[in-house]
């Protein structure tokens, strides 16, 4: 197929105008002038004409398909049989890819069934976005998200439990190293859930199979015990301790100088959070996300679709969060793209308009950077060069 726009994303903050994608199979088989591309696919090609922006798929780092985003997601997993939350997640899937994701990573699972929804799409069975899954998260023994079935004690359980989840096809192992506010009965969000021995024996093991970790961390505390262990991605970093706040530039250091990786997974709400934790603190909070920009750390997009509040079609109102902060729109359409691929080990394969990658594309009336909500206006998406369009089936 060959895909003409008004203007096509190229890289960071470029654009090439009047430009064409041709694809075979899944791939990009080219990329340049419109009239350069037509010559070279020929009369015979199918083609689909647009005048709009045409940019790589979008990537949501952070989510977690067993939940709803409801009120209250625990319960309602709870009282959800495997087969029924099973046709519930096919259709958040289904969801995220409407809404121009092409891309997911799922960091919190149960009964393996975000890897079995992702074998579905992977032969195109069911429509959604790639997904790289991380099964079962390691949490401590009633500790946060124990309900999912990952509750761990010490290092034999730990390796037993990363291999358990590498075995059945886990592209990411996910660890609780704090609390979280979804847990009512567990640990606080800043408390520390794994001893430093604990999580070197985790990312020992995920890391001699080349797969990355994701560390779940709001305290402090947590995050510097993360960052020893060389984790490869931190979810949340904010900082939280017993009394407030606590920020440390010598562990923003070691972020930066180990090339880890933050997703601050900003809800879609994210202008609801002065209502929850008061202006001040909210306030500080964005701040501190602020400074980790400012100070180089590389941060990527994710909203943690399935908590409270948090939709699967909310990845354009996260990113305005980032704008909110003053990231320039190429920077903020960079972390839910190529940022993200490569924070997800997948940036030889998408999150670039360029031969050889993966069709994975999103087309858009309007300029996102110029006018970042344009990604809101999507006309179609094309995952693995398969076309999906809103309220439609795949073509």
């Amino acid at each position: 197929m060959l895909i003409t726009g008004g203007r096509v994303l190229v890289d960071s903050g470029t654009y090439l105008e009047d430009g064409a994608v041709l694809i075979e199979g899944e791939s990009i088989a080219a990329v340049g002038p419109r009239a350069e591309i037509e010559e070279r696919a020929g009369a015979d090609v199918p083609l689909f004409e647009f005048e709009g922006t045409v940019l790589p798929g979008l990537i949501d780092a952070h989510v977690h398909l067993a939940f709803d985003g409801g009120p209250d997601p625990v319960s309602t997993l709870q009282d959800s049989t495997d087969e029924a939350l099973f046709e519930d997640m096919r259709r958040r899937g289904e969801q995220l890819l409407h809404s121009g994701v092409t891309t997911v990573r799922d960091l919190g699972d149960r009964g393996g069934l975000a890897l079995r929804l992702a074998a579905e799409i992977n032969d195109r069975r069911t429509a959604g976005p790639r997904i790289v899954s991380a099964g079962t998260p390691a949490t401590t023994v009633g500790g946060h998200c124990h309900f999912l079935g990952g509750e761990v004690s010490g290092e034999t359980e730990i390796r037993d439990l990363v291999q358990r989840n590498l075995a059945a096809g886990a592209g990411v192992i996910k660890a609780m190293v704090t609390g979280g506010g979804l847990t009512k009965d567990g640990p606080k969000s800043h408390q520390s859930q794994f001893t430093a021995e604990e999580l070197a024996a985790l990312v020992e093991e995920a890391h001699r199979a080349g797969v990355p970790v994701a560390a779940h961390a709001h305290g402090a505390d947590g995050i510097a015990s993360a960052v020893e262990a060389g984790v490869d991605t931190i979810e949340h970093c904010t900082w939280m301790s017993s009394d407030g706040l606590d920020f440390r530039p010598d562990v923003v250091q070691q972020i930066i100088t180990k090339g880890i990786t933050v997703c601050p997974a900003v809800s879609p709400h994210w202008q609801m959070l002065p209502k929850f934790f008061g202006e001040e603190r909210a306030r500080a909070m964005f701040d501190l996300v602020r400074q980790m920009a400012d100070a180089g750390v590389s941060l990527i997009a994710g909203t943690d679709a399935g908590v409270q509040r948090a939709g699967f079609d909310g990845l354009v109102q996260a990113l305005s969060f980032y704008s909110h902060l003053g990231l320039p729109n190429a920077t903020i359409i960079d972390m839910a793209t190529s940022q993200a691929a490569a924070a997800l080990g997948l940036g030889d394969i998408t999150g670039k308009i360029a031969p050889g990658y993966r069709a994975d594309l999103l087309l858009v009336d309007g300029d996102p950077l110029g006018d970042l909500s344009a990604l809101s206006g999507v006309r179609a998406v094309f995952a693995s060069g398969l076309r999906h369009e809103p309220n439609t089936t795949g073509q």
